[in-house]
């Protein structure tokens, strides 16, 4: 077992690890971000020094050698046959890469072919301080905004930014969902709040919150449904490819009008999902995990949406 192991383990217990800011310091320096580049660019790993020393383009080898040593170890790892990465060295190149150090992109606002899921207006997305919204032209309502490094800019149109950040919201409330922080990997909680503040205009709002860096992702009851099977195949029963349909054309998803809370000792909220002449109800618990899920057809459907509980 290491010296980090255990569930009251934190990066402080390691006796091995680099303190934050001379982890910084050591890769503060061109030549070393140019190893980790060049061993990023290698067609295969691990890679030799002289080669390494050649593509980053060193005359001379002890100045070089002095460069490497300093990220050895803690960057990167010395074997028999080279030098390869470690994850914090990857992790490196991969933040260069993403653009959140060193770009600042301006980006026109982006029209979008779906609905205010309020209104029906038009809805507009947006990008600023590295953070993509959705929000309605008309009523002002917000479709959610998340982080979306610059990197993911690079080389797509419009329609496949946005494609991205769809995917990418996804990917990030599943995570979360699942107990991992998508920036740090530290551990999450999630609480349902009822009768919350306006944030998001949702008065039944999932709140994650990172232990560990304390990020912070809020959204509807609905948004963890989206890779449900049931919801996938119900949506699919009726012609819609609910994998790719972006999350903020889902009124489920942004507003809690579908949303109604059963109880809350223990939790028990139901999310009513209208398709058609037909209505899906999901039921689920504090945890967000799918207690039971109902399909209700014809006239009964019609009036099968709740308002959220009070």
């Amino acid at each position: 077992m290491s010296e980090t192991s255990g569930p009251n383990a934190s990066i402080n217990d390691c006796e091995d690890c680099l303190a934050p800011a001379e982890a910084f310091s050591v890769v503060a320096n061109e030549t070393r971000l140019a190893i980790l580049e060049a061993l990023w660019q290698a067609p295969e790993r691990p890679v030799s020094f002289s080669d390494l020393r050649r593509e980053v383009d060193m005359r001379d080898s002890a100045q070089f050698n002095y460069h490497l040593q300093q990220l050895t170890d803690h960057f990167v790892v010395q074997t028999d046959a080279g030098y390869d990465f470690r994850q914090a060295g990857k992790n490196v190149v991969q933040a260069v890469l993403a653009g959140s150090f060193n770009q600042r992109p301006h980006v026109d606002p982006i029209d979008l072919d779906e609905e205010c899921t309020a209104c029906g207006a038009t809805l507009r997305a947006s990008y600023r301080d590295e953070t993509l919204g959705v929000e309605c032209l008309d009523c002002g309502k917000s479709h959610g905004r998340y982080p979306f490094p610059p990197g993911g800019l690079n080389d797509r149109t419009d329609d496949e930014v946005m494609e991205a950040f769809n995917q990418r919201v996804r990917h990030l409330h599943c995570l979360a969902a699942d107990g991992v922080c998508h920036e740090c990997n530290g551990k999450m909680d999630t609480t349902i709040t009822h009768d919350a503040e306006d944030l998001l205009e949702l008065q039944v709002r999932v709140d994650h919150r990172c232990q560990q860096c304390h990020h912070q992702l809020y959204s509807a009851v609905g948004l963890s449904l989206l890779d449900e099977s049931e919801v996938v195949t119900f949506h699919r029963d009726h012609g819609v490819d609910l994998c790719t349909k972006p999350y903020w054309a889902l009124g489920w998803c942004v507003s809690d009008e579908f949303t109604t809370v059963l109880s809350e000792d223990p939790w028990k909220i139901q999310v009513t999902i209208p398709l058609d002449d037909e209505r899906l109800r999901v039921t689920l618990d504090g945890d967000l995990a799918v207690l039971d899920t109902e399909r209700v057809a014809g006239t009964a459907a019609a009036d099968a949406t709740a308002e959220p509980s009070t």
